[in-house]
């Protein structure tokens, strides 16, 4: 079991991005705990070293979903700000499930059902008895087209395949953007107050929470 899980600062302070940090640190120490792997995918960083604007973590092993839903929604991290004085001590974070990639379609012509049918239109007479037109069926998608510009079988089955390999394209190429959009949409859904987990520093991150200069 894999899951994608997208951790977001969004528009927040500073701190939110060290904040981000601190419970990413906390997230992967907890999996280990758990005998799950980790994986930063894919970061953003942040203008302070060691901060982030968003991470991609993939989480992997048995009961990984759980372990996800367990850090899913509004994230608190609740310490002093490294940064500045100010009275505020809770800083919080957006932490989605989210699908990283799609996978484009491996087209092959086994893979298609090519069925010789009659249709009218220009010349009509001719490929209805000839049943030269083409309905070729893409059975993984389910995709279906139907040729019948030429008046040979072998030329509408070779537009059809050419055609189908057209469709599944522009549909992958669709799908990559829905889930590029998706994750962007995260990074705006990060609601302060009401978290879902808060997490405090502990003598371990000690040494992590003093490092940041306050500049």
């Amino acid at each position: 079991m894999t899951v994608d899980l997208l951790m977001s600062a969004g528009r927040g302070p500073q701190e939110c991005t060290w904040a981000l940090a601190r419970l990413l640190h906390r997230l992967e120490a907890d999996a280990v705990g758990q005998r799950l792997t980790t994986h930063r995918v894919r970061t953003v960083p942040a203008e302070r070293p060691g901060t982030y604007r968003s991470v991609l973590v993939r989480i992997s092993g048995s009961g990984a979903e759980t372990f996800a839903a367990s850090w899913t929604g509004t994230l608190c991290w609740q310490a002093p700000s490294p940064y500045r004085a100010t009275g505020r001590k809770n800083w919080y974070v957006i932490a989605r499930p989210c699908q990283l990639d799609t996978f484009a379609t491996t087209f092959a012509e086994a893979d298609v059902d090519v069925v010789a049918c009659r249709t009218g239109g220009p010349g009509g007479q001719h490929r209805n008895k000839a049943s030269t037109a083409v309905r070729a069926t893409h059975r993984p998608s389910g995709i279906v087209v139907v040729v019948d510009t030429e008046r040979q079988f072998s030329l509408n089955r070779r537009l059809a395949m050419r055609l189908l390999r057209r469709r599944l394209t522009h549909d992958d190429e669709a799908a990559q953007r829905a889930a590029v959009t998706e994750r962007w949409r995260i990074h705006d859904e990060l609601v302060r107050g009401n978290p879902t987990r808060v997490e405090r520093p502990g003598p371990s991150d000690e040494g992590a929470h003093r490092s940041p200069s306050r500049q």
